[in-house]
Order: structure tokens, then sequence, then C-alpha cells
């Protein structure tokens, strides 16, 4: 498949989002059950509202790949049998969920008399904390099954796309509190660090076994069904076009395999071994650099796995393309 930017931003981003915003409401759970001084308002205030301004460009990047942005809110008309309609309603319902979590630790900042978290006797920040955890994960899962539900591209089609986009993005999500609050110096930088290492290893072991599975994979689809005939050697000499066309445009990517290798190669490396060695390095000598430095590494090497994602993918379609002269 041809990999739009427009749709690698937006994957990339709300899952940064996401897992920032369940960081700063885990983070607020752990304090409050260990009794930690690091209730700050403040600091969660600050910290939903980075993970509403990255939802915010999320949905933004969304427009550059539509042909009719004018009639976007048309998508959020399928939603008993789309997923793209799912995520479409679920993604300002959690946009709302933030913001109202972040004010309300303002709210509780500024002016600590007026108690405007009290609903029912219970605070309304965890209240909204916990609406928006489920709106969080009910978008991973809207925005992972619309590649996952696809049959026809079997490397998508699997349990591991699910997994993969959940763990990455709350993975990224964490690392960028640590970063965060590392920056600002909060005590729960090691409590974000850790969870971030753990997060990361697990979407470790979770891409790489997908990409063992896609490399195992045998398709169903072949040159010899694709034109009905058995015989084993058949190749494709001509697709009836002298250059490019629509097809080879937007269902190839028209990179070589050699290029292909590379970007599976630098995003392993890239999203998995240097962050958590960066985050280690961290706790050894109480940087508040490398955290930084370990989600903007982390993040570029997003970018290009979700550039994989998408470049991996076989559209059988392309067994009729293989070749134009």
């Amino acid at each position: 498949m041809h990999p739009a930017f427009s749709v690698i931003f937006l994957t990339t981003l709300l899952g940064a989002g996401q897992g920032l915003f369940l960081a700063m409401f885990t983070g607020q759970l752990y304090a409050l059950a260990r009794f930690l001084p690091a209730q700050e308002d403040q600091f969660y205030a600050l910290g939903s509202l980075v993970a509403l301004v990255l939802l915010v460009i999320g949905l933004g990047a969304s427009f550059f790949h539509l042909g009719r942005p004018e009639r976007a809110w048309r998508s959020a008309a399928m939603w008993r049998t789309s997923w793209l309609s799912r995520e479409v309603i679920i993604l300002p319902i959690l946009m709302a969920l933030v913001f109202a979590y972040s004010v309300a630790h303002l709210m509780h900042w500024t002016q600590p008399w007026f108690h405007i978290g009290e609903v029912l006797g219970v605070d309304a920040t965890l209240l909204l904390g916990l609406l928006g955890t489920i709106a969080s994960f009910a978008l991973f899962v809207s925005t992972a099954m619309i590649y996952a539900s696809v049959k026809f591209l079997e490397e998508w089609h699997s349990t591991f796309t699910v997994v993969n986009f959940t763990l990455l993005g709350l993975a990224s999500g964490f690392m960028l509190a640590a970063a965060y609050s590392a920056y600002i110096g909060n005590p729960l930088v090691s409590f974000f660090g850790t969870w971030a290492v753990v997060l990361t290893l697990g979407a470790l072991l979770s891409r790489v076994a997908h990409l063992r599975r896609n490399a195992r994979l045998k398709h169903k689809s072949t040159v010899q069904t694709a034109i009905g005939v058995r015989h084993t050697a058949v190749v494709q000499k001509a697709q009836g076009a002298m250059g490019g066309s629509f097809n080879t445009r937007e269902f190839f990517h028209g990179r070589t395999p050699e290029t292909v290798r590379l970007v599976r190669n630098s995003f392993l490396v890239l999203v998995f071994p240097i962050p958590i060695l960066l985050i280690s390095g961290a706790y050894l000598i109480e940087s508040t650099t490398l955290p930084i430095l370990a989600f903007l590494i982390q993040y570029l090497g997003l970018i290009a796995e979700r550039w994989y994602f998408f470049a991996e993918a076989k559209h059988p379609q392309n067994l009729y393309y293989q070749s134009i002269s």
C-alpha cells in the first residue's frame, strides 16, 4: 500500500496523545494510592493539555487525505458497521473528556476553595479520568480495526494490529510523560519511566511477533488465481499501459525492497532499544534531558514503523501491475 503521511501522523499523534492522557491519570491514581506529595493539579492540568494538543494536531492531519474535507462530518453516519465512523465519533468525545479533566485540575490549582471536582462525593477528576480511559482504549481499538478488519490485506488482518497500535501508543505516551515530569522535576518521573520501558518491551515482543507472522504468510491470491491459470510459471510482461496509473500510485509505495528493509531495521532500533537505553541512562545519571531525547527518537521511529506498516501490506490488485513494459 501507499503510505500517506497524513495518516501516519494521524495515527502516531493520536496514539501519543492517548498514551500521555492515560499516563497522567495513571500517575494520579498511583500518587493517591501511595500518598505521595505529587498531588500537583498543575502537573496533571498541563500534561493533559499537551495530550489534547496532540489529539487536535492528529485530527488536523487527517483532513489532508480527504478528497472533500467539507464532507468529513458524513464519515460518522455508518457507525453501525464502520470502524472509521466509530473512530470519528469517539475522538471528539475523548477530546472533550481530556479537556474537562484538565479544566477540573486547573480549577483545583487556581481556586482550591472551589470544589468543582465533587460529584456525589467523588473527585470529578477521577470520574473524568475513568471515562477518558474507556474512551482512549475504545479509540485505540477503533483506529486499529480500520486496518485489521480488511480481510484481503492479510498483513493487517490480525489481532497483532490492534495490540501493536495500543502498546506503541501507550509506550510513546508514557515516554512523553517521563520526559515531561523529568523536565519540570516531578517525583513521578521514575514511575513513568519504568512503565515506558515495560510498555516498550511489550510493544517490541508484539511487533516482532507480527513481523514473523507476516514473513510466513502464504497469500491466498497469486498470479495464477488472479487470471485463472494453474500453470506454475506465470509471469506478467505488461500492465496494459506505458507508465504509471492511479492503481500503481495509490496501492503501491514505489520503493525498492532494499529501502523497505532499511525502514524496517531503522524503526526496530529507534523505537525500542535506543529509548530504553536512554531512559536507563537517565536513571543512572539523573538526567533531565535524556528522557526528552528518548521520546523524540522513539517518535521518529514510530513514523518509520507506521510507514512500514502501510508499505508491508500487499494489495491483491498489484498482481496485475507488477511491470509496465
